[in-house]
């Protein structure tokens, strides 16, 4: 039996990411004390399953601009060069270098690049599985991550004094399969 016989439903093949069925999200903390939610509103990419599951590929480009943490002034704040400085670094891209799945559970290696800068990560999570939509096959993965600011130089100065260097990453994606 294979990997992907394993795994109900797999279909091998080249998938695109769904923007409006997919959310990135990150959790930081705020004067150490609370917690501030936010969100990329415009992501796009692929994911490509390969036959052997350990074969398959994600690329995935995140609009730095399309920022929303509930807060206009917020989000200007962190669009500026104290933080993601949008107008330099208009995109945020995962590349995966190794993909490992044990039944639903998945384990994504990539390279983050993130205001210029670009450093591995791994994201761990489930594979939510394969099915049937209004317009053809389609696929689930949650999984997350935490990352640090400074590793990618991001906000130093007055805003690490203000917001943790620790950053969560969360990441609902839904795919349709191409034809």
């Amino acid at each position: 039996m294979t990997a992907a016989t394993q795994i109900p439903g797999y279909v091998a093949g080249t998938w695109t990411i769904d923007p409006v069925h997919s959310d990135v999200a990150f959790i930081v903390r705020h004067l150490g004390v609370s917690k501030v939610r936010g969100r990329f509103n415009t992501i796009s990419g692929t994911i490509v399953t390969g036959e052997d599951p350990a074969a398959s590929t994600v690329t995935a480009t995140i609009v730095a601009d399309s920022i929303d943490t509930k807060n206009e002034q917020r989000d200007g704040h962190v669009r500026s060069a104290d933080f993601l400085h949008v107008e330099e670094h208009e995109h945020l891209t995962f590349t995966s270098t190794a993909v490992r799945i044990d039944g639903e559970e998945i384990e994504i290696d990539g390279d983050l690049t993130l205001h210029g800068v670009t450093k591995p990560v791994t994201l761990t999570g489930e594979l939510g599985g394969f099915g049937d939509g209004p317009n053809g096959k389609v696929l689930g993965v949650s999984a997350s991550t935490e990352i640090k600011r400074s590793d990618f130089g991001v906000g130093g100065g007055i805003p690490a004094a203000v917001v943790s260097d620790k950053i969560k990453v969360e990441l609902d994606v839904e795919a349709g399969l191409q034809a």
